[in-house]
């Protein structure tokens, strides 16, 4: 589990293509990796991975054809957000992350607003009605607010502070970003749906 609360910036170091899969050297950004064992999590752009090496200052990754066909962000050289995974005592400062990407958006508009900016993502139909204004959504793993939804396109504001912390601030129109719904949302829709099938097989068998 993580919290969307991004704590590097790392990088591509290496990509090793190795049939539709990938093993890829991140370098940390100054990350911290001596809390790190092997086997454990790191989110990267929000994609849960585990580590399989680790060096002071980098560590590896295998990565397969499947999450390098339903994520994006993983380009040789590309900067990456990264977080370590959420221990018991740390403070949530964002939300429950699980780095299980739900799907990939498509940035409509990024501009400056006063100090701040304005972005606008498109997301999957299948997404769109787990969005809602003033819930919880990750772009790239970077926990964020929903400021407005408009059909499937959904409207965000960033801070200065997140520009200068994330690899956000590089996003243009047309730029395709990693998104996670808030998970309380899947499972709401869950026990809507049980509930209403139990209702209903239970008045079948009455009759």
């Amino acid at each position: 589990m993580f919290t969307g609360i991004i704590q590097s910036i790392g990088r591509i170091h290496e990509y090793d293509a190795r049939g539709a899969d990938a093993r890829m050297v991140i370098t940390g950004g100054g990350l911290d990796f001596s809390d790190v064992a092997l086997g454990d999590s790191i989110a990267v752009n929000g994609v849960c991975l585990t580590a399989v090496a680790l060096t002071p200052d980098s560590f590896s990754v295998d990565v397969s054809a499947e999450t390098l066909r339903v994520t994006e962000g993983f380009a040789p050289g590309a900067e990456v957000n990264l977080e370590k995974a959420l221990r018991l005592a740390d403070r949530l400062g964002g939300h429950l992350v699980s780095g299980h990407v739900d799907g990939v958006g498509t940035v409509h508009r990024f501009a400056p607003v006063g100090e701040s900016h304005l972005l606008e993502i498109d997301a999957p139909h299948e997404l769109a009605r787990y969005i809602i204004r003033k819930g919880s959504i990750t772009v790239n793993g970077v926990s964020l607010t929903v400021n407005q939804v408009d059909g499937t396109r959904f409207a965000l504001n960033l801070i200065p502070h997140t520009l200068e912390q994330t690899t956000l601030k590089h996003l243009q129109a047309g730029t395709r970003v990693n998104l996670e719904v808030d998970m309380i949302a899947r499972y709401v829709e869950r026990l809507a749906q049980f509930t209403s099938s139990t209702q209903f097989t239970h008045a079948t068998d009455k009759d």
